[in-house]
C-alpha cells in the first residue's frame, strides 16, 4: 500500500507519496521538498521536524530516508552516484531528472559505507 506524507501548515497542506520525495533540504526554519517531477515546495518546518514527520507518518517507507549532515534528507531510492573527493551526491529520478548535491566527505563516506553494507 502506498504511503503518503501530509504536511499541514497554517496556510497550506501538501500530500505527497513517499516514493515521490527525492530529497529535502533545509535553510533555517524552512525546508524545501524536491519531488521526482522536479517540482519543489517550501514549508515552514525545520529539518528535525521533517525528520520526525517522516518517521511518524511513513512507518514502512520511512527507512528509505537518510539524513545527510545538518541540512539534507535524501531518499535512498534515488541515489545514483557518490564521489567523496568532489563531495558530490547525484540523485536521479528518471532519465531526464537529475539532482547534484554537495555534502561533507564524512557524511558521504558514511552513506557510501551504508549502501555497500546493504548490498553485501
Amino acid at each position: 500500500m502506498q504511503e503518503f506524507l501530509v504536511i499541514s501548515t497554517s496556510v497550506d497542506l501538501v500530500r505527497v507519496a513517499s516514493d515521490d520525495i527525492v530529497f529535502v533540504s533545509s535553510d533555517g526554519n524552512y525546508s524545501s521538498f524536491v519531488f521526482a517531477s522536479s517540482e519543489s515546495r517550501i514549508v515552514t518546518l525545520q529539518l528535525g521536524q521533517v525528520e520526525r514527520l517522516l518517521a511518524k507518518q511513513l512507518p514502512q517507507s520511512g527507512s528509505n530516508f537518510i539524513r545527510i549532515g545538518k541540512s539534507l534528507i535524501i531518499n535512498r531510492l534515488y541515489i545514483h552516484y557518490i564521489n567523496l573527493h568532489k563531495q558530490l551526491l547525484v540523485l536521479t529520478a528518471g532519465q531526464m531528472v537529475s539532482h547534484t548535491l554537495s555534502a561533507s566527505k564524512e557524511a558521504l563516506r558514511q552513506l557510501k559505507e551504508l549502501i555497500e553494507k546493504e548490498t553485501k
